[in-house]
């Protein structure tokens, strides 16, 4: 019995080394937290093995950074398809186009108009009204890039991650404010920056609003529940307190 017993130990001890052997080489992976092309694009991408090392609340903001930049693709669709000029401003094609401002984004690259400048930045020059350059793929990528910077930089979240929840939530406020400025400013020639919602008796296209909603929606979600998240470990410690129970350590 004494012989099964130590047998059954090492089998054990085996097991956890080979977990956490592997979970090493999933961590490994986590080094370049970042979502593929696919990934964004596609629906319901399949599991992988680097998600053990995710918290529930790292998996929450994970899938709504990639709903929020695939929302943001399908908008840029959107903006070139009413406003064909911008597209032709940088790409013989709108596919070309798209591609350009995808492969900028989710390579952190600087748009060849844009020198150095940061995302915040690039989101006033595509609501400056004189701007000459590709206004819709400027505005898309500004918009991914700030929301992806607030984030601290990645777009896949782990265990080792800690994020700001107001640097999310001012992202919000500033897609907010940008699609004020959008709305109400024209060019020289009196002409919105960007054609994007109608309502008139052609018929009504609020998509642009819509979309642009549920990733405001999505990004307040995301800030609330960090917050959450880190009120409720105080919470806990003052529960501990009033009732004398001990925190675990194991």
């Amino acid at each position: 019995m004494l012989f099964l017993l130590r047998q059954h130990n090492f089998l054990l001890i085996g097991f956890a080394l080979s977990c956490l052997l592997w979970l090493s080489a999933c961590s490994s992976n986590t080094s370049n937290a970042n979502l593929r092309h696919e990934e964004i694009t596609g629906a319901n991408p399949a599991a992988q093995a680097n998600e053990l090392l995710q918290t529930d609340v790292n998996r929450l903001t994970t899938i709504s950074m990639r709903n929020n930049l695939h929302g943001l693709y399908q908008l840029l669709t959107k903006f070139y398809k009413r406003n064909p000029r911008e597209w032709r401003k940088i790409a013989s094609t709108q596919q070309q186009a798209e591609e350009l401002i995808h492969q900028a984004i989710e390579n952190n690259q600087r748009l060849p108009w844009l020198e150095n400048q940061n995302s915040i930045e690039a989101l006033y020059l595509a609501l400056d009204p004189s701007f000459q350059g590709d206004r819709a793929g400027t505005l898309i990528y500004a918009q991914a890039r700030m929301i992806i910077d607030a984030h601290g930089g990645h777009t896949k979240f782990y265990i080792s991650d800690v994020l700001n929840a107001e640097f999310i939530n001012n992202s919000a406020r500033n897609i907010e404010m940008s699609l004020w400025v959008l709305r109400d400013r024209k060019d020289a020639q009196g002409q919105p920056l960007l054609l994007s919602n109608e309502i008139s008796e052609k018929g009504y296209n609020v998509s642009f609003a819509m979309e642009y909603a549920k990733i405001i929606a999505r990004l307040d979600l995301a800030a609330s529940v960090l917050d959450e998240r880190f009120r409720r470990l105080g919470v806990n410690y003052v529960h501990s307190l009033l009732f004398l129970t001990l925190l675990p350590i194991q």
